[in-house]
C-alpha cells in the first residue's frame, strides 16, 4: 500500500481547472517526480497531496487511509517549497528546529535530531547563520533539513532546484538522491525539467492540462513515450516528429521518403530521436538528403539543425566532422528506432 491520487480534481475560484480525474498510485519509499510544463497541474496536485489545497472532486489515499479532510499538520508530510520559505529572523540552526519544538519535542532531543541532519546535508558549520548570510545551496540545504528533521513519511518538493545555477543544481540532485537513499522515504519532486526527472525519479508521472499523460519509470518514458506530447516533452534535445502517411511499410511527408515496417497504412506522425539518426553517404539505400542550417558545437557532440523543404531535423552527431551551412547531409533512419503516433489524438500507435 502507499499513495493513492483517486479521481483528484480541482477547479479554483475563477474557473480555473487545474487537475482533472488525477489517478495515480505509487508505493511508499519510491522517489516520485511531477514532470510536466508550467500550468499542467503538478504543484497543484502536489498541494493537494499536502493539504495545503481541497480537491473539488475524489479523494487522497495514504497507506490505504483517507486523508483528504484532514489538515496538513496530520498528514506526516513535509515540505519544501520553491522559494524555502525560511524564516530570516532565526538561526539556521533554529530553523531547522522549528518543526520539532512546535510538536514539543524535547531540547536534547532536538540538539540531537538538528546536528544530525545538519551533518547528513553538510550545513553543520552554518548552524550559527541566518538565511541572509546563506548561498543559494546552503538555503536550499536548510530548507531540505527542516522538512526531514522530523521524520516525515513523505516529503514533498516543490521546484527546489530551480532558483539553482547549472552546476549547483548538477551537485544537489546527486545529494537528494543520497539522501532518499539513506532516509529511505517517499520524496515526490515537482518540476518542469526533464533532466531532473530523468536523473532523480524510480517513477516519473508526466502531467499535461491537469492530465495523467503517462506513470513509467524514466527509461520507459523516454524510449517509449506514450503520446506525441510526452515524446516532444522528453529530451534535450527534443525527438523530431513528421507528419505524413504510411503505405505498403513506407511513410511519406512533405518532401521525403522512408522505410517504416509495421505500421498500418494512413496518416501518422513519425518520431525519431536526433542521437538515434545515422549520417550516411548519399549513395547508401535510404539516405534522405536534408541541407544544413545552423551546426551548435555542444561537446563532446555536434548538433546539427538541417531542413528539407517544410520539415526540419535534428541530428546529434560524434565526431570531428565539418559541417558547412547549405551542404547536403544524408541521413539514414534505422526503422528499430522508429516511433508512430496517431494522426488525431496523438497516441503511441503499437
Amino acid at each position: 500500500m502507499g499513495i493513492v491520487f483517486e479521481g483528484i480534481s480541482k477547479i479554483f475560484p475563477d474557473g480555473t481547472a487545474a487537475l482533472h480525474g488525477l489517478d495515480l498510485e505509487f508505493e511508499t519509499g519510491e522517489f516520485i517526480v511531477l514532470l510536466g510544463p508550467s500550468g499542467s497541474g503538478k504543484t497543484t496536485a502536489c498541494r493537494v497531496l499536502a493539504g495545503l489545497e481541497d480537491p473539488t472532486g475524489g479523494r487522497i489515499l495514504v497507506d490505504g487511509r483517507d486523508v483528504t479532510q484532514l489538515p496538513p499538520r496530520l498528514r506526516g508530510i513535509g515540505m519544501v517549497f520553491q522559494n524555502y520559505a525560511l524564516y530570516s529572523h532565526k538561526t539556521v540552526y533554529e530553523n531547522i528546529a522549528y518543526p520539532l519544538r512546535v510538536r514539543k519535542v524535547g531540547r536534547d532531543e532536538i540538539e540531537r535530531s538538528v546536528k544530525a541532519m545538519a551533518d547528513l546535508l553538510q550545513i553543520g558549520r552554518y548552524l550559527h547563520r541566518k538565511p541572509g548570510q546563506l548561498s543559494g545551496g546552503q538555503a536550499q540545504r536548510v530548507a531540505v533539513a527542516r522538512a526531514l528533521v522530523w521524520q516525515p513519511d513523505i516529503c514533498l518538493m516543490d521546484e527546489p532546484l530551480s532558483n539553482l545555477d547549472a552546476l549547483l543544481r548538477l551537485h544537489m540532485r546527486t545529494e537528494l538522491k543520497r539522501l532518499h537513499r539513506e532516509l529511505r522515504k517517499t520524496f515526490v519532486f515537482v518540476t518542469h525539467d526533464q533532466e531532473e526527472a530523468m536523473t532523480l525519479a524510480t517513477r516519473v508521472a508526466v502531467l499535461r492540462d491537469g492530465k495523467l499523460v503517462q506513470f513509467d519509470t524514466p527509461q520507459t518514458v523516454y524510449r517509449k513515450p506514450a503520446t506525441r506530447f510526452v515524446a516532444e516533452f522528453m529530451g534535450r534535445p527534443a525527438m523530431n516528429t513528421f507528419d505524413g502517411t504510411a503505405s505498403a511499410g513506407v511513410f511519406t511527408a512533405a518532401g521525403f521518403a522512408c522505410p517504416a515496417p509495421g505500421f498500418s497504412d494512413g496518416p501518422m506522425t513519425l518520431g525519431i530521436r536526433p542521437e538515434q539518426i545515422e549520417i550516411v553517404d548519399g549513395s547508401a539505400p535510404d539516405a534522405i538528403a536534408f541541407e544544413v542550417d545552423v551546426v551548435e558545437l555542444v561537446e563532446p557532440d555536434i548538433l546539427i539543425f538541417a531542413r528539407r523543404g517544410k520539415n526540419a531535423i535534428i541530428v546529434r552527431a560524434g565526431g570531428d566532422r565539418h559541417y558547412d551551412h547549405g551542404a547536403l547531409l544524408h541521413l539514414r533512419f534505422p526503422p528499430a528506432a522508429l516511433h508512430g503516433f496517431d494522426a488525431s489524438t496523438g497516441q503511441r500507435l503499437p
